[in-house]
């Protein structure tokens, strides 16, 4: 008896410019070593422009098919990876790392909104000696005291030394840094090197900056 074939997996995301929780679901799958078809949502359907302008939390990206299965959380996308993908290590091996690296996932999930809305991911974008507000200073601080604290105890190059589920959650923010020119210490500095150095992200800049599409709110002007 001949066996059934699995559907094709797929993951579904919008512009590789902008969307930076395409990004986060798109490095999960490639860390995760997953293949997959990208499906992509045009930036000017109305849901995919709604979630990438932060006026919705719209669920059409990132989204992985999988095996019958459909999860479109990055979260949840990330938990199920690590399930099906466990050699990957997309969550480190010990459970105090590994309850560690939920946290500050989770604290990307869910925080950090004034960073979001005043330096939106544009890979395609460059502001130098760009005026961050105080609320999206705050966020930059925490975010590197986490970085820091991850380097410390676990020695780095990556956030839990080897990469994975907190890597792909944070590598937007990077992206933000150097648009941006936000000034780092040495560390996040190198950090966000080794982040913007992953074949992975050659790939993805490339393709965000052959996209046609612009979004007018996106482009800032000062």
């Amino acid at each position: 008896m001949a066996t059934k074939a699995n559907p094709k997996t797929t993951l579904t995301i919008s512009s590789k410019n902008y969307s930076s929780w395409s990004l986060r679901g798109w490095l999960l799958a490639k860390f995760a070593g997953l293949p997959f078809t990208e499906r992509m949502v045009a930036p000017d359907d109305a849901d995919a422009r709604a979630e990438i302008l932060l006026l919705s939390s719209s669920i059409l990206v990132p989204c992985l098919e999988h095996e019958g299965i459909k999860i479109w959380d990055t979260l949840a996308i990330g938990e199920y990876l690590n399930e099906v993908k466990p050699r990957a290590g997309l969550l480190p091996a010990d459970r105090a790392a590994r309850a560690h690296c939920r946290a500050i996932c989770g604290e990307m999930h869910s925080g950090f909104s004034a960073l979001r809305s005043a330096l939106p991911m544009n890979l395609k974008g460059h502001f130098p000696k760009f005026r961050i507000w105080s609320r999206a200073a705050a966020d930059i601080e925490r975010i590197t005291t986490i970085w820091r604290e991850c380097f410390k105890t676990y020695g780095g190059p990556f956030l839990f030394g080897e990469r994975g589920m907190a890597d792909a959650m944070y590598a937007p923010v990077a992206t933000r840094f150097l648009t941006y020119d936000v000034v780092l210490d040495d560390a996040c500095q190198a950090y966000c090197n080794q982040i913007m150095a992953m074949p992975e992200m050659k790939i993805w800049v490339e393709a965000a900056r052959a996209e046609p599409e612009d979004i007018d709110e996106l482009e800032v002007e000062f």
